[in-house]
């Protein structure tokens, strides 16, 4: 397997596995990645997701095996540049990008459809694809400018360059920069708190409107917060949230991403 799973206190952990070739991207990984992703969204065990590398990289980038066909011309009935079929913004559960070393190319771009992303201050950054022939990848036209503003996002893509975490920090590319050993740890310590004292409906409808919100107007934010309060106040969970605080313990919460998840 190209990805490692680990499930340990409702926190999966995801480790992209091919330290060989500093965990370099390629078909297999990609399958694994959606297979795990898959797996996230539809087990009501896990509550949130870390996704990191093996050390000492994040990820690589595209695997380069092939020399200078790594780019070759595309089937053109069944490419897609968005990399992963099932992007980590589709994961009903918060995914934190814990980029322990370098991310480069789609390594990078693949952290961009995270929720949340810490980055160690020494590693290498960048979507390098312009200075390789092709261009940015895995939606990044859509999440970078989102995240770090037109400005930043033209940066990044038009330059190639790279940088390190400090930097990106800067360009508003992630919330955390730590030392490159601390990276993982400060995401599985997130990730456990929001395991433990968030109510799982309510990160769901949440998160799934964070991204949906770029492409709404304030009256459909409107309408779709009162929908995901429909399905939410009344609920189990709304009376066992208040009663877990005025009690002063932890929550028990029972609401089922799988079974009570609802688009409507």
């Amino acid at each position: 397997m190209t990805v490692l799973f680990d499930l340990t206190d409702g926190v999966a952990t995801l480790t992209l596995h091919r330290p060989e070739v500093r965990n370099a991207f390629g078909g297999a990984m990609a399958r694994d990645l959606v297979a795990a992703y898959e797996r996230c969204d539809t087990d009501d065990a896990v509550r949130a997701v870390v996704l990191t590398g093996t050390p000492p990289a994040f990820c690589a980038g595209a695997d380069m095996t092939s020399g200078g066909d790594t780019f070759a011309s595309p089937d053109s009935s069944t490419f897609s540049a968005a990399g992963l079929g099932m992007p980590a913004w589709r994961v009903r559960k918060p995914v934190i990008a814990a980029v322990n070393g370098h991310a480069i190319g789609i390594g990078f771009t693949l952290t961009l459809q995270c929720d949340i992303r810490i980055f160690a201050a020494d590693a290498k950054y960048g979507i390098v694809q312009a200075r390789r022939g092709v261009l940015g990848d895995a939606y990044s036209h859509w999440t970078l400018p989102r995240i770090a503003g037109m400005s930043g996002a033209a940066e990044i893509l038009l330059t190639g360059r790279t940088f390190n975490g400090q930097e990106a920090h800067g360009l508003g590319v992630c919330s955390r920069v730590l030392p490159n050993d601390e990276v993982l740890p400060a995401a599985l310590a997130l990730a456990r708190d929001i395991a433990a004292n968030t109510a799982p409906l309510s990160v769901a409808y949440s998160k799934r409107l964070l991204w949906d919100s770029w492409g709404l107007d304030p009256a459909g934010v409107e309408a779709r917060e009162t929908a995901a309060h429909h399905h939410t106040m009344g609920a189990p969970d709304a009376r066992e949230g208040v009663l877990a605080f005025l009690e002063r313990r932890p929550p028990r919460w029972r609401g089922s991403v799988a079974t009570e998840w609802s688009d409507d």
